[in-house]
């Protein structure tokens, strides 16, 4: 099967071909662009239509068309994606099937990269797959009995929301929240929250060294120290670890999944959080439950967008 995909974010845009033969993917060709926020969405999928036609070497199959929510996978529409302003109610599925004539699906982001480290990457072979973003944001896509796992009205998976604590930095705009702790602005916000506390009281901090710099203060700065031994950076990513083991044990506890599977900033600091992160998941989980638990990083690195479009193109018929 001959396939394309579409990678829709704030920043960048691709458009990327493959070949599936329903267990292995080959990559064939990519090619990015800019997102402009100057134009109007629709302008802004010409492009990419012009895009993907100068890679293409005949028409697709079908096409798989990954981009950040809010938006409605069934009817294909994309709503209001907050770093993509000038896309409100786009019918983008529609404006792809009447250029190309093929089957075009829509998945939110997380769920497109859950389908591809299913399929492709630290999720295959296994029925229950939870795969967490754990980049700029926290979000998760559900893979339940052999199967992406939607909710009532597209918005499953959300687990950033959940409060784990009363106070805490903010995520999803809610103070002590899941993606407060455990994503690469909640992560800066701890640091900047000890930073600001240890230097009034004129105390030394490693990864920042005055009050003028605290907004400079960034997750891969504190790891940079954490990584040279400083015990005060390594303590932040350790508050980390421990309020994500804490927020995995609801989902291992409620959805009892095989392997849960972590991205971006776990895939690049694990040293750094999964000692407490386990901690808290031998603390709080059912026994039996975490036994057939995995925790594991994800395999796709840097190309997971790449994948998760292709993804929702191969899981087509599926879906």
């Amino acid at each position: 099967m001959y396939i394309l995909g579409f990678d829709i974010g704030g920043t960048k845009c691709a458009a990327i071909t493959a070949t599936w033969d329903g267990e292995r993917i080959t990559l064939l060709e990519k090619q990015k662009i800019a997102t402009d926020h100057t134009i109007s969405a629709d302008e802004m999928i010409k492009k990419l239509i012009d895009l993907a036609d100068a890679i293409l070497e005949k028409t697709p199959d079908c096409i798989g068309v990954s981009c950040g929510g809010p938006l409605d996978s069934e009817k294909g529409i994309i709503i209001s994606p907050p770093n993509l302003p000038q896309w409100k109610d786009v019918d983008i599925v529609a404006m792809l099937k009447q250029h190309y004539g093929v089957s075009v699906k829509l998945q939110n982001d997380a769920n497109a990269c859950a389908l591809a480290e299913w399929k492709f990457g630290a999720g295959r072979g296994y029925k229950n797959v939870i795969f967490m973003t754990f980049g700029t944001g926290l979000g998760a896509g559900l893979i339940l009995d052999g199967k992406l796992y939607n909710g009532t009205n597209g918005n499953a998976g959300e687990i950033g929301h959940i409060r784990l604590e009363d106070d805490g930095p903010v995520g999803f705009g809610k103070p002590g929240s899941f993606e407060g702790f455990c994503s690469g602005g909640g992560i800066a916000q701890l640091g900047k929250r000890y930073a600001q506390e240890k230097l009034q009281m004129g105390k030394s901090v490693s990864f920042c060294e005055s009050l003028s710099e605290i907004d400079n203060i960034t997750a891969k700065s504190i790891a940079e120290c954490a990584y040279n031994g400083e015990q005060d950076a390594k303590e932040i990513y350790e508050t980390c670890g421990t309020m994500l083991g804490k927020g995995i044990s609801i989902l291992i506890d409620i959805l009892n999944p095989e392997r849960i599977v972590l991205g971006s900033i776990f895939q690049k600091s694990e040293s750094l959080i999964r000692h407490k992160m386990q901690e808290m998941l031998e603390k709080e989980c059912l026994a039996c439950s975490l036994e057939v638990c995995e925790v594991v990083p994800a395999e796709l690195g840097d190309n997971i967008g790449d994948y998760a479009a292709l993804a929702v193109a191969a899981m087509n018929e599926e879906m």
